[in-house]
């Protein structure tokens, strides 16, 4: 079968000398999913940016349906039917969803094209009707969250119908409820011809949707394969070039004292609505304790109200035995690490630079860093400190100088992750700490998470992966409509019983 679009030699080199993409032959043809997979840094993105258009390629040739094509920015790309979901969010956070859905894209009424509002509202209603997303298109984009933000994302582009759908990460921060929802209207639109581009570190959807896979490594290609001819195993040493482990390393350990408590939380809306409902557990000293629910049932509040961003109506919050409700942030992070699940807004600061957030709350609470009786940084130990993370946690970058920005998604939550596990904190706050890593990353993640728990840290460990938390949780806490609605020792449970209490509140048959 010829491929409908074919990239030949393609070359990225990003200064000074960062070879991106590395002499990259592939080819995708008309109405198949196509995976591209691949360590975090390994150019997939790069890749597909490049063929939207969203940055220029130094040599190759970029073909649709044999012939040549260069598209400068993404509004060509547009214009031949390619759309692109990009791994970051990029909605106008003023906007409604159904604003940011129509854009560009407006149904207007009447000879002078006015905005036909009332219709808008109708496109997109059906269209969160059809996938059931559960927005609602009247919410202002920057007042929800993540997970829903993404889903915005994945809209405007079924709303335009596109020939040639790209997915960078789509599913990162989406539950096992909706992926299913996703994969089967994929499904639908690659029936009918259109040809869908997807980006995934998940080896097994990416083996349950594509039709065939290109493997990248180091900015090579190392091979294209069909989905029904490989597994996951033989992709992820292709992809990092040596076995990866896919089972529990979880060993039995005996729990300690408890380090973290809430009790009878409750945060109401200016409506009356309960975010959390009277809700009350804790996590012991060498404990992980993982966090399942459907999007939007109380874990965004929970987080939160740990770390001060939300003050609870009623209730209590304390770590080894120190009510935190009224403490300021900096207080809280003497006992807290925290990994947020929007990287971008919470987690670090893009145009600063990579030693910049390696060093925060580092910088305000460890004397190393501190010269001049206090009053300046000692860049010193401030590099020592950067160059050692980097290196711990394989953090792909040039210059401990460069912008945050400028590292690759993955890499940015490895950084993340390498500084708040650093921290001299009994307890750990990691929501969606596994985004947008590769296989190879997740292994190492989740080694790090269990030598803390072997180490007495207490974790709460909020994921929207059910296998992850069954993979290194020694407790299940499932969440629905801001309660807690099963507490389940992991061992004595299953990812069935857990997505009936997600979906359910309560144990069916």
């Amino acid at each position: 079968m010829d491929d409908f679009i074919s990239l030949e030699h393609i070359v990225k080199v990003y200064p000074p000398s960062v070879l991106a993409v590395d002499d990259v032959s592939v080819g995708f043809r008309r109405g198949e999913i196509h995976s591209i997979v691949g360590e975090n840094g390994a150019g997939k993105s790069t890749l597909m940016k490049l063929l939207y258009g969203l940055v220029p390629y130094d040599s190759g040739v970029v073909k649709i349906d044999g012939a040549p094509m260069h598209f400068r920015k993404p509004g060509d790309a547009i214009a031949m039917g390619i759309g692109m979901v990009h791994q970051e969010i990029e909605l106008i956070p003023q906007y409604t969803v159904w604003e940011n859905v129509v854009l560009g894209a407006e149904p207007v009424r009447g000879p002078g094209g006015v905005l036909d509002t009332k219709r808008a509202i109708e496109l997109v209603r059906r269209k969160i009707e059809e996938f059931q997303f559960h927005l609602d298109p009247s919410a202002q984009v920057e007042r929800i969250s993540v997970a829903a933000r993404q889903k915005v994302e994945i809209l405007k582009l079924l709303y335009r119908n596109v020939s040639v759908l790209i997915l960078d990460e789509p599913t990162a921060v989406l539950t096992p409820q909706e992926i299913p929802q996703l994969f089967a209207e994929l499904k639908r639109l690659r029936e009918a011809g259109t040809t869908i581009l997807f980006i995934s570190h998940r080896l097994d959807e990416v083996l349950e949707l594509s039709d065939r896979i290109t493997v990248m490594r180091k900015g090579k290609k190392i091979a294209t394969v069909a989905a029904s001819e490989t597994n996951k195993e033989a992709l992820a040493q292709m992809m990092v070039g040596r076995q990866v482990i896919f089972t529990s390393k979880r060993t039995p350990h005996r729990r300690g004292d408890r380090v973290f408590e809430a009790k009878n939380l409750c945060v109401t809306r200016r409506d009356g609505l309960k975010l959390l409902d009277d809700v009350s557990f804790s996590v012991h000293a060498g404990e992980i304790v993982g966090i399942a629910g459907v999007e939007g049932n109380g874990q965004f509040e929970l987080v939160n109200s740990i770390m001060g961003l939300t003050a609870p109506n009623s209730g209590s919050i304390a770590v080894n035995g120190r009510e935190i409700c009224g403490l300021s942030i900096l207080e809280r992070r003497k006992l807290i690490s925290f990994v947020p699940q929007d990287r971008a807004k919470m987690g670090a600061s893009l145009a600063a630079s990579i030693l910049d957030n390696a060093i925060m709350t580092h910088h305000r609470l460890e004397p190393r860093f501190a010269a001049w009786r206090g009053l300046v940084l000692n860049y010193r130990n401030a590099r020592a400190f950067t160059d050692s993370l980097v290196q711990r946690f394989s953090v792909q970058t040039t210059s401990s100088q460069s912008p945050f920005r400028s590292l690759s998604g993955g890499n940015q939550q490895k950084l993340i992750l390498g500084r708040e596990l650093l921290l001299s904190t009994p307890f750990f706050l990691m929501d969606q700490p596994t985004r947008g890593l590769d296989v190879g990353s997740i292994e190492y993640v989740h080694g790090e998470i269990l030598a803390m728990r072997e180490a007495d840290r207490a974790v709460l460990l909020i994921s929207a992966d059910l296998e992850e938390l069954f993979l290194i949780a020694d407790r299940i806490l499932v969440m629905h409509r801001g309660q807690i609605v099963a507490d389940l020792a992991t061992e004595r449970t299953s990812i069935e019983e857990v997505g009936r209490y997600m979906l359910e509140g309560k144990k069916t048959a």
